[in-house]
């Protein structure tokens, strides 16, 4: 009796969500921008050339510097070197205004691994090297300008990664949490639980998002401590988002919980957790995928928009927001339009994580395999 062997080659679901997602190119190139953002946040005190409580005083406002492999001598030709130009910095009598110019002949040696600053890293090991840094820790190097407090804006913006990157994944996370576990529960099982937890999610979106983060935001003490702050700004965001994702995943549930292989589910003795969680929930993982990919940049912009209002975070926690409280100031953006850095890199996570959704959702579309 002869055997006959399937050797056809196969792949697997993982597999094929890959290669999918592969032929998305705009997603594959977020997917990597990304994934650069969170290599700067593991290893932002590294990466910043300053710590992020550096001040200078003597360079607020300073332009951005270019960084240079060479420059000319009169005499001695040709000098190479990794360095950045000094500053000159002149002061109009009348409105006392101090403007900066490159200055040639202060050549600022900048190099790779200098010592600087010391920090720990991951919070463990005691460190002072810098991927990159001036020579002198006291000479200015600074490739993004300064701030109004004369802080380095490309430290600020490494350490400022971390904190809204953050805010927008563990808020989500919770969130998320929350809105599939209890919108699960509401379409599962119906009846009062159905009733209360609907009740609740209509109570939370009867009032407008911006106004109700501002409310719980400004009930918090000033005196505050920044760490306590931030968890609890985190918590809030999560508590007010989960709301539409909770509607969906019932409206999902009570399309289901109907379904043949449901009833079959049950019949074997399976317990309704497993029902919901094994057997329902994965029937509809690209759509809470395209959901979760799209919600992260929403609780960043909220984030955003209440350190920026002054509600939100504040110093010595650095985040975009707050980077972007001078921003907000025509007198000073006039002359140091160098501050909206941070908002052109709000706008390019924000649409690396839309795109990275996008791609996820239709290569994990079941229809589409």
């Amino acid at each position: 009796m002869s055997v006959t062997v399937d050797t056809r080659p196969t792949a697997s679901q993982r597999q094929l969500v890959w290669w999918a997602f592969k032929k998305h190119r705009l997603a594959l190139i977020s997917a990597w921008l990304l994934a650069f953002m969170f290599f700067v946040i593991a290893l932002c005190e590294f990466l910043a050339p300053f710590d992020d409580r550096h001040r200078d005083s003597a360079y607020t406002t300073a332009p951005p510097q270019v960084l240079k492999l060479w420059d000319t001598d009169g005499e001695e030709g040709f000098r190479w070197g990794l360095h950045v130009d000094g500053y000159t910095s002149t002061q109009d009598p009348e409105s006392l205004r101090i403007s900066y110019e490159a200055d040639p002949d202060d050549r600022v040696e900048v190099g790779f691994f200098v010592k600087g600053e010391e920090y720990e890293l991951f919070g463990l090991i005691p460190m002072e090297r810098h991927f990159m840094g001036p020579h002198d820790p006291e000479d200015p190097m600074y490739l993004m300008g300064t701030t109004t407090d004369g802080q380095d804006l490309f430290s600020q913006l490494i350490y400022a990664t971390r904190v809204s990157a953050s805010v927008g994944v563990i808020g989500v996370l919770l969130a998320f949490i929350l809105g599939i576990v209890l919108g699960a529960i509401s379409g599962y099982f119906g009846g009062w639980a159905d009733n209360g937890i609907q009740r609740v999610i209509e109570l939370i979106m009867a009032v407008p998002a911006i106004p109700l983060w501002l409310g719980l935001t400004a009930a918090l003490p000033v005196e505050m401590n920044p760490l306590t702050r931030y968890f609890i700004i985190t918590t809030l965001l999560a508590l007010v988002a989960w709301t539409g994702l909770a509607r969906e995943v019932r409206g999902r549930f009570l399309a289901m919980r109907s379904e043949e292989f449901v009833t079959s589910a049950r019949l074997d003795g399976s317990s309704h957790g497993r029902v919901m969680f094994r057997h329902m929930l994965p029937s509809f993982s690209s759509h809470i995928i395209a959901a979760l990919s799209l919600s992260i940049p929403t609780m960043i912009l909220a984030e955003t928009a209440l350190s920026w209002l002054g509600m939100g975070l504040r110093p010595p926690v650095v985040s975009w927001g707050v980077q972007l409280q001078d921003a907000s100031k025509w007198s000073v953006l006039s002359g140091a339009p160098w501050l909206l850095i941070p908002g052109l890199c709000v706008v390019i996570v924000v649409l690396a994580f839309n795109f990275v959704g996008d791609g996820l959702r239709d290569a994990a579309d079941p229809y589409k395999h």
